[in-house]
């Protein structure tokens, strides 16, 4: 006669510790954000403002900050990226320029890098002693959630969606008051940053440029970001941001979209092919335009 609780007593403990394990890996690697589809995704990274809200009061016109005070978003942001991957990354052969720069804004501009592969050793040597910031390119290429992330919002901005992270020692800052030409969220992952955010001198700008501190005025607005937080702004929105003294380092992933997406944009794509194509079948699009049409309009230009 079996021994009382023998065999599915031991399968029960079994599945029990089963259960625990998994609960325990769900803990350590949360999922918050919703691959479902590419609007479940971007829902998910805005929430809990609205789509239908976001796009009417935000998009291109003004800057949204969301604040988490939830743990299980903050685990979710270190698990994309963090200072202590750049050993492992480093093995794999990175250069400077393609992979990765380093930078520190000194009296408004920006200290720019070295050349060829780059030794993590010298890496974060320089990160230490001289508080440079690190610019890693496309993590995305070896961070298969951050590719999760932008592959749905690719789909769902039906654009192009670039990403690089930002590591900054503290009480140091990487960038001079820039703009940039794309749409621009912020996801904090280590640390605090402290952002500045100044009134756009070119509206939805086409080009990055940098701005003089004496030219920008006073802040528009002006915030923490802690591991979790999202900030979005429109292109064109000059920004600067540095890591306060009391942190050990700030990290943060930049994911940008819209570049060259406007009208403008595609008019410029559309029309020219548009003509070709329309001369194809109308002969009065094939002769030839008036003899010197082009050099009086230069004469124009030039006296004008």
């Amino acid at each position: 006669m079996p021994k009382k609780g023998g065999k599915h007593a031991e399968m029960g403990k079994e599945t029990q510790a089963q259960c625990k394990r998994a609960k325990l890996e769900a803990a350590c690697s949360p999922s918050v954000l919703s691959f479902e589809n590419p609007d479940s995704l971007f829902g998910s990274l805005i929430s809990p403002i609205k789509e239908e809200v976001f796009f009417k009061e935000y998009w291109e016109q003004k800057p949204l900050l969301i604040q988490s005070n939830d743990p299980l978003v903050a685990a979710y942001c270190l698990s994309l990226f963090q200072l202590s991957d750049l050993k492992e990354l480093c093995s794999q052969g990175l250069c400077y320029g393609r992979d990765v720069n380093i930078c520190r804004c000194v009296n408004g501009k920006k200290v720019l890098n070295k050349e060829g592969k780059v030794n993590y050793m010298q890496l974060k040597k320089d990160f230490d002693q001289k508080k440079a910031t690190i610019q890693f390119h496309q993590p995305q290429r070896f961070k298969e959630e951050l590719w999760k992330i932008q592959e749905k919002l690719e789909c769902s901005f039906g654009s192009l969606v670039g990403s690089n992270v930002y590591i900054t020692a503290q009480g140091s800052q990487g960038l001079p008051p820039h703009y940039d030409d794309v749409e621009v969220f912020i996801l904090q992952l280590e640390g605090e940053k402290h952002w500045r955010l100044h009134k756009p001198r070119v509206p939805l700008a086409r080009e990055y440029d940098v701005e003089s501190e004496d030219r920008i005025g006073n802040p528009t607005h002006e915030f923490l970001l802690k591991p979790g937080d999202l900030l979005y702004f429109p292109r064109g929105t000059i920004h600067q941001a540095d890591t306060p003294l009391g942190t050990s380092h700030s990290t943060h992933v930049t994911i940008s979209t819209y570049q060259n997406n406007s009208w403008g944009d595609f008019l410029l794509d559309a029309i020219p092919g548009l003509v070709f194509d329309t001369a194809k079948g109308d002969v009065a699009l094939r002769t030839s335009i008036p003899r010197q049409l082009l050099m009086v309009g230069f004469e124009v230009t030039k006296t004008g």
